[in-house]
């Protein structure tokens, strides 16, 4: 039998969500999965369970398709945490969980059209663009489920009649009174004054998120079309990017951005690269989980850049007698040894190596036949930025033997039939 998830918190809203599935649910040959999250946060928690249980199983008795599913939720909000944020982002992973091992893909939420306007408010009080002013979609796709919010249009007014008329029982949360949070604040301090100058406020700031919402996406698509014209190879062309008007440039960076990152660039990072990409030279930005470079008239996002360089925790020697991975931390990355049959190192010459950094003046022949150039020379030759010059010039015997960015020294590459070893250079 096809399963529908519901979150049910015990609630006023999700009660009544709850009750009507199953009304629909019979007629349709489904079964209800109730996903109850206990947070630990409230001394009534645990009442709240039990009375989710009694529910369920009075509801059960009576035939209903129905079955109760619960998780107690580990971790705790650290210091510094907004209790908020990690409560909603708790209980969704949580609803996911429960929602997969009960084989439904398709999730309930009882969220109604005050509370839409009120995350308008509270979104507008961030500061938030248009994709926030959206609000909460009524259907999204994520994590693999379908999360549905079929009361969205609904007056909580509404919700009270249904719950009148069918003498439902529910629990109310007394955090629910406390001014700490920003909506329980907005909800009992400015709301009430709001409706009485406005008494179509709840009507008219939902629909308000569904304009933003049409907004967003028509945003998206124009997001779209501009990133086939500036999104290249190498990362976003910039005078591809420059020749689009003010408002373009935003919209489709923040799209590049969040593409590259996972997430979205905050207002302060936009503003700033909209002033400094267009100066020449290399240049970087840091961003969530790594760093955007500027690099020969491209931006580029680079996951993960290693720790700043700490002369007194570098690996002065290193010993290579066979192919694999030689971490070294206090360089920030690792060798990478790869058997090879040409164009590679004598192992022989691996067995007693010293790591040095740049001081200036070494010299690296790139190729046979070629005359040795500066480090510098050569990798403005070879079109290395800046960030791949990081790691340990490789010595043996004194010879210049490996440079991160540029390979091997040519005058160490190893005659026909010897054993020998390719190297490469990782950050992070």
């Amino acid at each position: 039998m096809p399963c529908v998830a519901v979150a049910y918190s015990a609630g006023r809203d999700s009660t009544a969500l709850l009750h009507a599935t199953l009304q629909a649910a019979q007629a349709q040959g489904l079964s209800i999965a109730a996903l109850h999250v206990h947070h630990g946060l409230s001394a009534h928690a645990d009442a709240w369970l039990v009375h989710a249980q009694t529910q369920c199983e009075e509801w059960a008795k009576a035939g209903a398709p129905l079955r109760l599913m619960s998780q107690r939720l580990q971790s705790r909000p650290q210091a510094g945490d907004s209790v908020e944020a990690w409560a909603r982002q708790a209980r969704y992973r949580a609803l996911r969980q429960m929602a997969l091992e009960a084989g439904a893909s398709l999730v309930l939420l009882a969220h109604h059209r005050r509370d839409q306007a009120e995350t308008l408010l509270l979104q507008a009080f961030r500061g938030a663009g248009v994709a926030g002013l959206a609000g909460m979609p009524a259907l999204i796709e994520r994590d693999g489920l379908t999360w549905v919010r079929p009361w969205l249009d609904r007056p909580r007014e509404a919700i009270e009649a249904y719950l009148r008329e069918h003498r439902l029982a529910y629990i109310d949360d007394d955090s629910n009174a406390d001014p700490r949070f920003a909506r329980n604040r907005l909800r009992l301090q400015v709301w009430p004054a709001l409706i009485a100058a406005f008494p179509h406020a709840e009507a008219s700031l939902a629909d308000a998120a569904t304009w933003a919402s049409q907004a967003s996406d028509c945003l998206d698509e124009l997001a779209a079309i501009d990133l086939a014209k500036v999104d290249g190879p190498r990362g976003l062309v910039v005078n591809h990017w420059q020749a689009l008007s003010d408002a373009r440039q935003v919209n489709v960076l923040r799209a590049w951005i969040k593409d590259r990152t996972g997430h979205s660039a905050p207002a302060s990072l936009v503003q700033r690269l909209c002033q400094e990409l267009p100066v020449t030279g290399s240049a970087q930005w840091p961003v969530a989980g790594g760093s955007l470079r500027r690099h020969r008239g491209c931006l580029q996002f680079v996951l993960g850049p290693p720790e700043p360089a700490d002369a007194s925790r570098h690996e002065p020697t290193l010993s290579i007698r066979r192919a694999g991975r030689y971490k070294l931390p206090g360089w920030g990355g690792q060798l990478l040894a790869q058997r090879v049959k040409e164009n590679g190192v004598p192992l022989a010459w691996l067995a007693h190596l010293e790591l040095r950094p740049r001081t200036g003046g070494e010299q690296f022949q790139a190729a046979i036949g070629r005359p040795p150039r500066s480090l510098k020379k050569q990798y403005q030759s070879a079109d290395v930025p800046q960030w791949q010059r990081d790691g340990p010039l490789v010595y043996s015997g004194g010879q210049l033997l490996f440079v991160p960015g540029l390979g091997l020294d040519a005058r160490v590459l190893a005659l026909p039939g010897q054993a020998q070893l390719n190297l490469h250079w990782q950050s992070g």
